[in-house]
């Protein structure tokens, strides 16, 4: 599954609800582990240590369920027959447990001889605890059949993302929206749409059969094994899963989409889109197969399924869900100009390597959920690695370990917690970007010829089974003959990260380059395999040491005092650093270490002595940096102050600004020539008007976007009139500029196409417009257009209150209702007011 977890996962398209990812982080409960055995970790002051998890008990195994189903859209429920087939793990039994969450049971009973015998049961709205006809050997199998009705929207005191299954625009009652059925299973979802044993340790083959409408499209894993048309208009699809799956695995989705048919090896790869997304198809999804082949290779076990298909539907409840063969996304919106402004996206490879990795061998239990997510985190930085180069890995990296930073309850979660409240909980920071960093130092520790031997053999020995983390150990010790112990006790089983304190001291007389590492973290020391590069007259000498405590010396004799002494010079640690370097010695940084990461942190050196000639000779230098990622931070470094490049050094702008006016013009990046523009336009230099024009025929919105707005910071008149002329084909930063240029002007005119834009945009289209949106109505000479728009802004942030749009309309609103009062429009105003109270009394 793929999560927005509290920092900057930029281009993920794959969108639940844009105001949680703008205001809120995912909830992490903390838990309490020893660290190494030995550290206690501390928790928040107040919190309870959370119930011990253990792994479900396997009282019965699911071997084969079989489904047909039929909606009733007006409802919103799902009609269906199950047919269960099941056997005793190990011990003989006569009951069973099957989880079914909101459900009518209409029906249950075994089926013995083709006849259907009736069973006792009682359900609770959680669960069915069923009698069976007798007692069952480990040997024997047997078949429950249920006539039951999924009510996902009656489900009470469920989050909307457990509903399972979800109905979208089912009546078409609004406009310009599909109509869409989708599943949801991880993690408990399943049994809200499906009676069944919902936990990952359970694994059965599969066959559904959908009947629907004849005019939509269906898709469910495994293959599409018969179509037939009925009498009434309606059509039965039949889907065969034939290896074992789990529950939480199992997908159904129903609706007007086109298929684009690719391959990879003869087996289909299908991208599933609504017809308006369809011709770009390719564009969207076109790196699937490439990646197939690249993590069929590195893991030495090909695409284990017979198909793969990824869809994208409306109003997704998650990130992206990787069920077995189909994998769900978000609405996939985007033409090839929306498309030409996305970089380094890795959501397809996220949910790809998961087949593998939670699909084909699977966590044998939510603690141990690592063993999906973080391998799905780490194929993003294999992937940008092999895709894009070691920088973009290197970037990814980076800031995924920020992310996990940042968050301050991440430190006392172990990777492999036992402690949690509930299952959601255990999609975090610590299971996706602190477990794939974990798993990049395992690989940089082994090397990558051991490391990918012992993920072979971890796949190969537990294909189509769960699996825990000490199996995940097994393997790697036995492809490296190494004991890792150490390692899983401290990175699995341990929560935190080492806190580092690094500092040096030159001795002329002894010529010796002494370093001096702390662990300043509570608890007790992490053991620390690194590298250390030594710069001395030109040569670069490594050095591979262990820091083991919690203060460590380390020293190194030279012929003269070191240009700089590089510690983790892999940047590879999973740890909070504090690097003591002089400027001087960031600068040698940047011109010589060769990493990513050694050139960013010499960048944010320099960004902080703007005044010092060798810092700006970096900054500068920086802004030509090969790699797109430094180029723009380089460029908002310069454009930071006060958001006006005037305000920086003299002697640093003088400098920037030829390599500036370069990268707006014509830097291969889109972001990076769309953020130089921004910085430039301040200086409001008519120079500059052909790079703008110019920049106005570039096939990104973004870049066209900062253009036309650099037009309207010289010539406000010259900008409306070309704004008119791209009404017709604009989206994203593009059309924020049309209505910023037509905020600056009066708006009277413009109206009626600002306005149909806004309540024609999407919600994540309409949360950029609003602030220019909010200034034309603060300003605007008609009262009726102004009420109009106040309208708007209070739909909005009623119907997503509880999601934070409450509160950001209001000021919103508090603003117009002051600007309209000046103007001495009294309705608006009032208007304006009502609004803000309407926001505050809705529930």
């Amino acid at each position: 599954m793929y999560l927005y977890i509290c920092h900057d996962f930029k281009n993920k398209d794959m969108k639940k609800n844009y105001f949680k990812l703008i205001f809120s982080c995912f909830l992490i409960m903390t838990t309490c582990l020893l660290n190494q055995g030995i550290a206690q970790v501390a928790r928040p002051e107040g919190t309870a240590i959370p119930a011990y998890r253990e792994t479900p008990p396997k009282i019965n195994d699911l071997i084969h369920t079989k489904l047909d189903v039929h909606f009733d859209y007006k409802k919103r429920h799902l009609l269906g027959k199950e047919w269960v087939t099941l056997k005793p793990h190990f011990y003989p039994t006569d009951t069973l447990r099957l989880d079914a969450r909101g459900m009518d049971i209409n029906g249950l009973a075994i089926v013995q001889s083709g006849e259907n015998v009736p069973l006792k049961f009682t359900y609770d709205s959680l669960s069915i605890n069923i009698k069976l006809d007798r007692v069952y050997h480990s040997n024997e199998n047997y078949t429950i059949y249920l006539n039951y009705t999924a009510k996902p929207e009656q489900l009470k005191n469920v989050r909307e993302d457990q509903h399972g299954i979800y109905f979208t625009n089912p009546d078409s009652s609004e406009k310009n929206k599909p109509v869409q059925i989708y599943t949801q299973g991880e993690p408990q979802g399943a049994a809200a749409w499906f009676p069944t044993i919902d936990h990952p340790n359970q694994k059965s083959t599969e066959e559904i059969v959908m009947t629907v409408p004849a005019k939509y499209v269906t898709l469910s894993n495994g293959r599409l094994a018969s179509q037939q048309k009925n009498g009434d208009g309606s059509r039965t699809d039949t889907w065969k899963m034939d290896l074992p799956n789990a529950p939480y695995l199992f997908m159904m989705a129903v609706g007007d989409f086109k298929i684009y048919k690719d391959h990879w090896r003869g087996k289909e790869v299908n991208y599933y889109l609504e017809p308006k997304s369809a011709p770009f198809a390719k564009d969207i999804f076109g790196d699937t197969p490439e990646a197939i082949e690249f993590f069929s290779k590195v893991t030495g076990v090909d695409f284990p399924w017979n198909k793969y298909s990824e869809i994208a539907v409306r109003d997704y409840v998650s990130g992206a869900m990787e069920n077995t063969t189909a994998t769900v996304f978000g609405e996939q919106t985007g033409n090839r100009r929306e498309l030409a402004d996305r970089y380094y996206d890795t959501g397809l490879e996220h949910e790809l390597f998961h087949q593998w990795f939670g699909d084909y061998v699977t966590t044998e239990s939510w603690s141990n959920l690592t063993l999906n997510e973080s391998f799905a985190d780490f194929a993003e930085i294999i992937w940008l690695e092999h895709k894009y180069g070691k920088d973009a890995a290197d970037e990814h990296l980076y800031n995924g370990l920020q992310g996990y930073l940042n968050n301050k309850n991440n430190v006392s979660t172990p990777l492999v917690n036992f402690y949690y409240k509930s299952e959601k909980e255990a999609f975090n920071g610590v299971t996706y970007q602190k477990g794939g960093r974990i798993l990049n130092m395992l690989r940089n520790y082994l090397g990558s010829d051991a490391f990918y031997k012992g993920l072979n053999i971890y796949l190969k020995t537990n294909a189509f089974k769960a699996a825990e983390a000490q199996q995940l150990r097994l393997a790697m010790e036995e492809a490296s003959g190494l004991d890792l112990n150490w390692f899983f006790n401290q990175w699995y089983y341990g929560a935190g990260h080492p806190v580092l304190n690094i500092s040096y001291k030159w001795d002329d007389a002894t010529k010796t380059e002494t370093v001096y590492v702390q662990q300043t973290q509570d608890g007790g020391p992490f053991a620390l395999p690194i590298a250390v590069d030594v710069y001395n007259s030109g040569n670069k000498k490594r050095h591979k040491v262990w820091l083991r405590n919690k203060f460590d010396t380390l020293t190194f004799k030279t012929t003269a005092k070191p240009d700089l002494v590089n510690v983790d010079a892999d940047k590879i640690l999973v740890a909070q650093k504090t690097d003591n370097h002089t400027l001087d010695e960031y600068i040698f940084q940047y011109f010589n270490a060769p990493l990513y990461q050694d050139r960013f942190e010499a960048i944010d050196a320099a960004s902080k002595k703007q005044d010092d000639k060798g810092a700006q000779k970096v900054l500068v230098a920086a802004l030509n940096d090969k790699f797109s990622g430094l180029r723009l931070k380089a460029v908002k470094i310069l454009d930071a102050n006060k958001e006006d490049i005037r305000n920086i050094d003299a002697g640093l702008r003088t400098a920037a600004l030829p390599a500036l006016a370069v990268l707006a013009e014509k830097d291969q990046n889109n972001t990076v020539r769309t953020e130089a523009i921004k910085a430039i336009l301040m200086m409001k230099d008519t120079a500059y008007l052909k790079i703008f024009k110019q920049g106005l025929k570039s096939p990104s919105y973004s870049v066209a976007g900062a253009s036309l707005y650099g037009i309207f910071m010289i010539d406000p008149a010259e900008a409306a009139k070309l704004a008119k002329g791209l009404e017709n084909d604009n989206e994203g930063m593009l059309a924020q500029a049309i209505f910023m240029v037509y905020a600056g002007n009066s708006g009277v005119e413009q109206w009626p196409y600002i306005y149909h834009k806004y309540i024609e945009s999407n919600l994540q289209d309409r949360i950029h417009l609003t602030k220019p949106f909010a200034e034309i109505m603060g300003r605007i000479d008609n009262p009726k257009f102004a009420q109009d728009g106040i309208e708007q802004l209070k739909v909005i942030g009623i119907k997503y209150k509880n999601d934070g749009a409450g509160s950001y309309m209001i000021r919103f609103l508090t603003t117009i209702k002051d600007q309209r009062a000046k103007m001495n429009d009294a309705a608006s105003a009032k208007a304006a007011d009502d609004a803000i109270k309407a926001i505050n009394d809705a529930k």
